[in-house]
């Protein structure tokens, strides 16, 4: 009987390498996001605007797919655009949800308007355009306070809820009850949620009922649920602080636009270490 001869690897059909087949399959608006150009839904609307250019050539397809090591540049009326949107900083009271409304609760964003504004020299004042698109970056749960950030900015967004942040969130968080052996050991590193190891957080006495938290990540109810874990009990939450920008003085129930030289971002520290 005769040998059938070996069968030729296979091949994909376009004779291209994994690397290139890559390189040519990013979706344009993806690559974007990933920059930190804008939100790939802004992404889209400058694309079909003609506002993007990808190695020098104007792209205005929605998506087309790119080398994601290709030079992107946004045209001018982008960056206009970009710099008018607004972000906001709330100091958000007990019985506001930050996101959707919720049945005899209002979201938060209600609260933004001329006469709890809090302006500083150069400030703009309110005017009703800034809600239009206006999103919570972030959740804060209806029976915490402090510092919520609204934007129009899908840079922002992306900065401060996106899957890669690192921007840390610090909280100070009243309790009652009496903490297991060990918790506050297990409270930095060692929790799971939903069947989720949690990430290495920063967590410490204040005084005999306050603990401060500093985290990473934002899960539902995550203090609250933490807490409970080790047998204390959340009775007051306020968030101060994301990333480099504090609530600092801003009164309850009062807003401000996020000012120049103001930045989410800031140098990574390694959880553990105050």
């Amino acid at each position: 009987m005769k040998a059938r001869p070996p069968k030729p690897a296979a091949t994909p059909a376009t004779g291209q390498s994994a690397a290139a087949r890559q390189a040519a399959g990013v979706r344009l608006s993806k690559v974007m996001a990933e920059r930190g150009l804008c939100s790939r839904r802004e992404a889209d609307a400058y694309i079909e605007r003609g506002w993007v250019r990808v190695d020098g050539r104007p792209v205005t397809e929605l998506g087309t797919r790119i080398d994601p090591n290709a030079r992107i540049t946004l045209a001018p009326e982008a960056r206009a655009s970009q710099q008018k949107r607004v972000t906001i900083l709330l100091n958000k009271p007990v019985g506001y949800v930050s996101g959707q409304p919720e049945p005899g609760y209002q979201p938060a964003a209600a609260l933004i308007g001329p006469h709890n504004q809090v302006r500083a020299p150069g400030d703009p004042p309110f005017h009703p355009s800034i809600l239009k698109g206006l999103a919570p970056a972030g959740r804060l749960d209806i029976d915490s306070t402090g510092l919520l950030v609204l934007t129009q900015d899908g840079r922002i967004a992306r900065e401060l809820i996106g899957e890669d942040s690192q921007i840390e969130k610090e909280y100070l968080v009243r309790v009652q009850g009496r903490i297991v052996p060990d918790g506050l050991a297990l409270l930095n590193h060692g929790l799971s949620l939903d069947g989720r190891s949690l990430k290495p957080a920063r967590v410490e006495w204040l005084n005999a009922d306050q603990l401060r938290f500093v985290l990473r990540e934002g899960m539902k109810r995550q203090i609250r649920r933490m807490c409970e874990l080790v047998g204390l009990r959340v009775v007051g939450l306020k968030r101060v602080r994301i990333g480099g920008v504090r609530l600092s003085d801003l009164p309850l129930g009062h807003w401000r636009y996020l000012r120049a030289g103001e930045r989410f971002a800031e140098p990574v520290r390694p959880p553990g270490r105050g």
